[in-house]
Formats: structure tokens, sequence, C-alpha cells
């Protein structure tokens, strides 16, 4: 599912992939359900290629969102995202993922993941887990 979300650079939100064409994608705002264009010169990352800096490794999104889920039990963040302090922000991502890298995830990238995951949320998409991948991309990846 995290595959098919999009952050573009630029835009505000998340985006779901809905057609690509040669030199653009076809997305629609999660939170505005609005279609838009997306050109090859805007920068666009899918959700399932991000992973947060820990002290040993990097943790891949989709086991970090589980982790908030599991903690807020399936609600939306408890952090009042408007207004809350870096220090707050740390806190709450420290009972998250303890061990993750304070000096290279800021409060800004707190305050993005928990407002992604609020919209995921907000849109029903709760099922982080990755898809499995097809027997096609399987055979793909060991001819390469």
């Amino acid at each position: 599912m995290l595959k098919t979300i999009l952050s573009v650079s630029g835009k505000p939100g998340l985006f779901k992939l809905i057609s690509q064409a040669k030199n653009m994608l076809i997305v629609e705002s999660l939170a505005e359900k609005k279609r838009i264009p997306i050109y090859a010169r805007d920068k666009v990352i899918s959700l399932g290629d991000i992973a947060i800096y820990t002290d040993d490794e990097e943790i891949p999104l989709h086991k970090v969102l589980t982790l908030i889920k599991d903690k807020e039990n399936g609600q939306k963040a408890s952090v009042d995202l408007p207004s809350a302090k870096p220090e707050a922000l740390r806190a709450y991502f420290a009972e998250v993922l303890p061990n993750f890298d304070r000096t290279r995830v800021y409060p800004n990238d707190i305050k993005k993941l928990l407002s992604w995951y609020n919209l995921l949320i907000a849109n029903e998409m709760t099922d982080f887990t990755p898809e499995a991948k097809t027997t096609e991309e399987t055979k793909a990846e060991t001819a390469e």
C-alpha cells in the first residue's frame, strides 16, 4: 500500500498514484481528493522507499507507522502537531522508537511523519505492511 502513496516536494500532504504516462504521473490528493498531474521535474518519493535513522540501522517507514498505530490503538496521533514543541515531539517519538538517531531525525521530520500517519488513518489506510512481491518482480530482480 505504501508504494502507491507518494510525497511530492513543494506540495503539502500525500498523494495516491492513479496512473502513469510518459513524462508525468496522475495522482490524487488524500486530503482534497483532487487529481493533478505530477511532471518528471517534480521530486517524488514513495512512502515505501522511506526509512528512519536509528542508532544501529535504518528502520523502514512501514514499521515505524505500525509502531505508532500500536501506540495509538489505531487512532490519530495524540500529539497536537500545530503547537507541539520540539522537545514534546522528540519525547513522543522516543516512546515509539526509543533508539531513533537524535542527531539525524529532526523535529520537523517527526512532525511530517505524524501528519502523514494522521492523514493515512483519516483515509482508512491502516495496513502499513508492504505488499508481497509478485513472481514477475522477483524474476526480474534475480535476472539483473
